[in-house]
C-alpha cells in the first residue's frame, strides 16, 4: 500500500506510508496510543475510506476487532454461519478448532471473555482470509490466557498458512508471533521502524 495522509476533519492521523506484506508474514504493527495503528488496520480493511493513497488488499480479508463483536441474540453457531456463510457442518468443525467443540447451542453471554475471543478467531478464519486483520485481539486478558491465546492463534496460522497483520501495545505478543515489526510513530503518524523479528 501507499497512502499519502489521513485527514478527519482539519486534523492530520496518518502521514504518507508504504508498507508492503509478504505472503505468509506476521507484522506487527507497534507505536504509542493515538499514533493511527487502528486506523491503518481500517484502511488496510476498506472500513476507512476518507484517506489519500492507494490500498491494495488482494484476496479475502479478515478483521478481529479489539472487542469481539458478536451476535448476543444468536448462538455461536449462528455468530459464525451468518456473516461468513459457511455451513452449520463447517461452523461445528471451526468450534472445535478453538476448544469450543459442543458449545454450538450456546450463547455469547454464557461464554467468558477468553472464550469469546476464540469465537472471534474462529470467524475470522471460517472464511479462509488470505489477509488477517487483528487490532490488539488479546487486550484485557490476564498473562497466562493471552499466552494461551497467542500459542491457538500460531496454531490456527500454521495450520491455514494466512498473512497477518497485527496491532499490539504488548512487546511480548510482538515478538512472540511476528515475524517482522513496523513502528508508528510522530504526527501525523508515520513509520519511524521496519525490522525483522529474529527473537
Amino acid at each position: 500500500m501507499h497512502l499519502d495522509g489521513l485527514s478527519i476533519g482539519a486534523t492530520a492521523i496518518l502521514g504518507a506510508i508504504s508498507l508492503r506484506v509478504a505472503r505468509s508474514e506476521t507484522l506487527a504493527l507497534v507505536g504509542p496510543s493515538g499514533v493511527g495503528k487502528t486506523s491503518l488496520l481500517r484502511i488496510i480493511a476498506g472500513l476507512e475510506t476518507r484517506h489519500q493513497g492507494r490500498c491494495d488488499a488482494a484476496g479475502q480479508v479478515a478483521m478481529i476487532f479489539q472487542e469481539p463483536t458478536l451476535l448476543p441474540w444468536r448462538n455461536l453457531t449462528d455468530n459464525l454461519c451468518i456473516p461468513t456463510g459457511i455451513s452449520k457442518a463447517e461452523a461445528t468443525a471451526a468450534l472445535a478448532e478453538v476448544g469450543l467443540a459442543g458449545r454450538g447451542d450456546d450463547y455469547p453471554n454464557t461464554l467468558s471473555l477468553g472464550q469469546q475471543r476464540r469465537l472471534s478467531l474462529a470467524r475470522a478464519f471460517a472464511v479462509k482470509p488470505d489477509l488477517l486483520l487483528m487490532d490488539e485481539p488479546f487486550v484485557s486478558l490476564d498473562q497466562d490466557l493471552a499466552r494461551e491465546m497467542m500459542a491457538l492463534f500460531v496454531k490456527l496460522r500454521t495450520a491455514h498458512n494466512v498473512t497477518t497483520i497485527l496491532v499490539t501495545h504488548v512487546a511480548e505478543e510482538a515478538k512472540q508471533l511476528a515475524t517482522r515489526i513496523v513502528t508508528l510513530g510522530g504526527t501525523p503518524g508515520a513509520i519511524t521502524g521496519d525490522v525483522a523479528n529474529t527473537a
